[in-house]
């Protein structure tokens, strides 16, 4: 009988534990050191699929579907340009382990570019379903205006705003939701902040943490899209955050399970000196 007791109460202990333990986000992303640059050139680009507030555990990127570039200066009509093929398989240190990763680089020129990711679905065990995160990061080279403000294509995407790439810290960062070019309205989008610096030349993330969360709530941050699918979020700190919109597609499947279809997009606020 005491063995029973023991039983249930541990069982009991470990559902509210179940409940307690935070939950922090996947973010995939795409990484490069600057999003405003003055000159054009080669850039460097990290595809990662992690927790970045934490620099936690990074998990095993698949094949992606789809890796491009769309490039737009001035009133020229913008061109895509597939980028799947530069891709190289690297793997990627996080402060717990390592997962598979890619990189490349791009040569920028003046203008917008949006770099655009369909990765591979992947299966999250603990939820026996899958997460397909699409995403994407805009440069500018020179301050020459493009179509930042256009969307690319993708089934789930966060068009943005305001530009991505001139915000100051304090500023705000607004952007729509969309799946399959329309708005989704009251969408659920997680929040947050690249708190370890990415190391491209070593693979891996800094040990050092830019910020220090008082509570687990502040590593993840929530907001909801209003009726237009909208959001706006005030930016309190320099650097590159995060912002994924989840479970867009109601319907979202892949081989027989559940797959959260989600869209993320990264963007890069500065101190102003």
């Amino acid at each position: 009988m005491k063995h029973v007791i023991t039983t249930i109460s541990i069982l009991a202990i470990l559902s509210i534990l179940a409940f307690t333990v935070p939950a922090f986000a996947h973010f995939q992303m795409i990484y490069t050191p600057e999003a405003a640059l003055e000159k054009g050139g080669k850039i460097p680009l990290a595809l990662v699929f992690t927790h970045p507030f934490e620099a936690g555990h990074t998990m095993d990127m698949g094949t992606p579907e789809q890796f491009f570039v769309v490039r737009s200066r001035g009133e020229n009509e913008p061109t895509r340009t597939d980028l799947l093929s530069t891709l190289k398989p690297i793997n990627w240190t996080s402060l717990t382990n390592s997962g598979k990763a890619y990189e490349t680089e791009y040569t920028a020129r003046g203008g917008d570019h949006v770099f655009g990711l369909v990765p591979a679905p992947y299966f999250e065990a603990g939820e026996d379903a899958y997460i397909q995160q699409s995403t994407k990061v805009i440069v500018n080279v020179g301050g020459e205006p493009g179509a930042w403000m256009e969307p690319v294509g993708l089934d789930c995407e966060i068009v943005p705003l305001c530009k991505p790439y001139d915000r100051w810290t304090g500023n705000v960062f607004q952007g729509k939701i969309l799946f399959k070019g329309k708005p989704v309205p009251n969408a659920e989008i997680e929040i947050e902040f690249m708190n370890h610096k990415p190391l491209l030349d070593k693979k891996a993330f800094a040990k050092e943490a830019a910020a220090v969360a008082p509570q687990d709530a502040f590593v993840l941050q929530t907001i909801f899209a209003d009726d237009n699918g909208v959001f706006t979020f005030g930016i309190p700190k320099a650097g590159w955050w995060g912002f994924a919109a989840l479970g867009l597609d109601p319907e979202g499947s892949y081989k027989g399970k559940a797959c959260s279809r989600d869209a993320v997009i990264w963007i890069k606020a500065v101190d102003m000196k």
